[in-house]
C-alpha cells in the first residue's frame, strides 16, 4: 500500500507574479494619467469664461481623469490583498491587536452578562454587606488615572489588580464622578 504524501505547497507561478507586478505598475500609471488629465481639464476650464464652453473640458479631461485616479487606486489597493495580513503587521502591532481583541471580548461579556441577568451580577453585594467601611460608609474604589469611583462589586473594577481604596472625601478631592454602572453613593 503506498504511503500518503503530504501536500506540496503551491509555488507562485511566474505568470501570477508578473501579473501582480503589472497590476502595481498599471495602478501607478493610471493614477499619474488621471492627475495629468485633471490638470489639463482644470487648465482648459480656467481659460473659458462661459459655462457652456467649460463643459467639454470637464467631460473630456476632468471626469476621465478622476475615473483613472479611482481605478489606479483600486489596482494599488488590490496589491495589499495579495500580501497576508501577518506580513503587513509587525509583531508589536499584532500583540496590541490581540490584547485589544481580548479586552473587547471581556467588555462585551461583562455588558451582556449584566444586561441578561435580572439579579445583581455575582460578586455585587449591597453596601451594608461586604463593602462597608469602618464607620458604616460604603467602601469605594478608584482606578489610578480614572475619572470615576466605583462600588466594590462594580463590573468595571472586578478582577483588576490596581484599584485604590478611597477614604472619606477622597473622591470629591480628586474630582471623581460616580460610576454610571454601579451607581455608588454621592460623596
Amino acid at each position: 500500500m503506498p504511503e500518503p504524501q503530504e501536500p506540496v505547497p503551491e509555488q507562485p507561478r511566474p505568470a501570477r507574479t508578473a501579473l501582480r507586478a503589472l497590476r502595481t505598475h498599471l495602478g501607478w500609471v493610471c493614477c499619474a494619467g488621471g492627475v495629468l488629465l485633471c490638470a489639463l481639464g482644470w487648465y482648459g476650464v480656467s481659460g473659458e469664461r462661459y459655462t457652456a464652453r467649460q463643459i467639454p473640458f470637464l467631460a473630456s479631461a476632468t471626469a476621465p481623469g478622476a475615473a483613472l485616479i479611482i481605478g489606479g487606486t483600486v489596482l494599488l489597493a488590490a496589491r495589499r490583498r495579495d500580501v497576508p495580513v501577518s506580513a503587513r503587521v509587525s509583531a508589536e502591532q499584532q500583540h496590541d491587536l490581540d490584547r485589544m481583541q481580548r479586552q473587547l471580548e471581556v467588555l462585551y461579556q461583562l455588558l451582556t452578562d449584566a444586561v441578561g441577568s435580572a439579579e445583581p451580577p455575582s460578586g455585587a453585594t449591597s453596601d451594608h454587606q461586604a463593602g462597608s467601611g469602618p464607620n458604616g460608609s460604603a467602601l469605594l474604589l478608584a482606578v489610578p488615572g480614572g475619572r470615576t469611583y466605583h462600588r466594590t462589586g462594580c463590573l468595571l473594577v472586578q478582577g483588576r489588580q490596581d484599584p485604590e481604596r478611597l477614604l472619606d472625601g477622597a473622591a470629591s478631592e480628586r474630582g471623581l464622578r460616580p460610576c454610571p454602572l454601579c451607581d455608588p453613593p454621592e460623596v
